[in-house]
C-alpha cells in the first residue's frame, strides 16, 4: 500500500497542511497512521475521506457537522441502499435522460462517488442485464448517462492539482463500467484518461513515463499479474485497479 506525507495530500487534493492539521486535532476527522520518524502517513482512503470532507463543506456543511455527516452515511443500511437503487429504477421508467441527470444529481449530493458506484449504479446495472428488449433500451439510456457524467466528473477534477494516469480495460468488455472506475479515480484525485475501447494486450510501450491502471472487471488471473510483474521489472509504472472488484 502506497502512503503519502501530509505535503503530497495537499499538493493533491488542493487543500493548505494546516487545514489538514486542524481537521484531524481539533475535529476528528482523519486519522492518519505515523511513520517510525513520527511523521503523518495518509493511504488511498485517506485522501478519498478528504474528498468527501471537502464535498460536503462546498456544499454548505460547516467543518463541526461534517463527522456527523461522515459517521451517517459510513452507517447506511443494505435495506437503505435497495431503496435507493427502486428510486432509480422508478426514474429509468420515464426514460427521460433529464430526470435521470437530475436523480444522479441528487444521489451524488448524499454520497460519496465510491458509495453511489458500488451501492446503487453497479447493482442496478446487474438487475438490467436481462435480455428484454424494453430493459436493454433502459440499460443503454442509463449507460449513456453514465459515461456523460463520469467525462464530467474527468474534466473537472483537471481544474484541481493532482497527478495524471491513464486508465486501460485489460480483457473486460464493460466499457460502462470502465468510465464510472475513471470516475473514482479522478475522486482519488488523479487526473485520467482512458482508453475507450478494452485491449486483449495492453502495451505500456505506447505511453512511456505515464502511469498506467489497467482495469480487469475481476480479480485479475494468474497469468495476468505475471504480465503485470514482467511490466514493472521492464521499468513501467502499471498498477491494476482493484477497487469495486
Amino acid at each position: 500500500m502506497a502512503y503519502y506525507s501530509i505535503g503530497e495530500v495537499a499538493e493533491r487534493c488542493g487543500i493548505n497542511p494546516v487545514t489538514l492539521r486542524a481537521w484531524q486535532r481539533r475535529y476528528g476527522l482523519l486519522k492518519p497512521q505515523r511513520s517510525e520518524g513520527g511523521h503523518r502517513q495518509f493511504d488511498e482512503e485517506d485522501i478519498l475521506r478528504i474528498e468527501e470532507i471537502k464535498r460536503l463543506m462546498k456544499s454548505g456543511v460547516s467543518v463541526g457537522k461534517v463527522k456527523a455527516l461522515l459517521g451517517a452515511q459510513e452507517m447506511v443500511t443494505e435495506s437503505s441502499w435497495t431503496a435507493y437503487q427502486e428510486e432509480m429504477m422508478l426514474v429509468l421508467r420515464y426514460a427521460s435522460p433529464a430526470k435521470l441527470r437530475a436523480k444522479l444529481t441528487d444521489f451524488r449530493r448524499e454520497h460519496s462517488v465510491e458509495a453511489l458506484i458500488d451501492n446503487i449504479l453497479v447493482p442496478v446495472r446487474q438487475r438490467m442485464s436481462h435480455d428484454q428488449n424494453t430493459v436493454r433500451h433502459m440499460a443503454s439510456l442509463l449507460d449513456g448517462v453514465l459515461i456523460e457524467v463520469a467525462a464530467a466528473s474527468l474534466a473537472e477534477s483537471r481544474k484541481k492539482s493532482g497527478k495524471d494516469a491513464l486508465l486501460i480495460g485489460w480483457e473486460c468488455e464493460d466499457r460502462t463500467r470502465l468510465w464510472l472506475e475513471a470516475a473514482r479515480l479522478s475522486h482519488k484525485g488523479w487526473h485520467i484518461d482512458v482508453l475507450a475501447e478494452p485491449i486483449d494486450s495492453p502495451r505500456p510501450e505506447l505511453f512511456p513515463g505515464q502511469k498506467i491502471f489497467v482495469w480487469t472487471g475481476k480479480a485479475p488471473t494468474a497469468r495476468q499479474q505475471e504480465q503485470l510483474d514482467h511490466w514493472r521489472e521492464q521499468g513501467f509504472a502499471v498498477s491494476f485497479h482493484e477497487a469495486g472488484l
